[in-house]
């Protein structure tokens, strides 16, 4: 009961607008990439599962749900272009899966996945998201807690 509140809350928060996308101001916080893997937080700190979660299902934020299935019973019309999220945390490790989330392009170039946290070497970008990330450090956290949650 406590998670569904607790979910209930953060999805009102981003339907509100107080979830937000990453500003211009906000510095990238440096990273470093190991192998196929970022092994340490961009934070400094776990990311939250619930918050996680309101971030993938909502189609103005992470537009996860524009490629990816997963276990959204709410959620119609997901896609089929990208691996379905159930299990992701059984495939992946928490490392992989933030640079999956940080800059798939850096395990496959060809990826269509966007680079959600990285703003160099980006083409056809709207002038008003330049220098921008999709999602902040503690949105990516908050996603990758998430992820590893889906066991099954």
């Amino acid at each position: 009961m406590r998670v569904a509140l607790g979910l209930t809350v953060a999805l009102a928060a981003v339907a509100s607008g107080s979830a937000r996308h990453a500003d211009a101001q906000d510095a990238l916080p440096p990273y470093a990439v190991a192998g196929d893997a970022i092994p340490a937080s961009l934070t400094g700190a776990k990311g939250n599962p619930v918050r996680g979660r309101a971030i993938v299902a909502n189609r103005l934020v992470g537009l996860c749900l524009l490629c990816h299935s997963g276990p959204f019973p709410e959620e119609r019309f997901q896609g089929t272009l990208a691996p379905d999220l159930k299990g992701a945390g059984a495939r992946w490790s928490e490392a992989q899966l933030r640079l999956r989330m940080v800059d798939s392009t850096r395990l496959n170039p060809d990826s269509i996945m966007p680079p959600y946290y990285r703003v160099d070497r980006l083409t056809r970008v709207a002038p008003a998201f330049l220098d921008k990330p999709v999602l902040s450090a503690e949105q990516i956290e908050d996603v990758v807690a998430y992820l590893t949650t889906l066991r099954d």
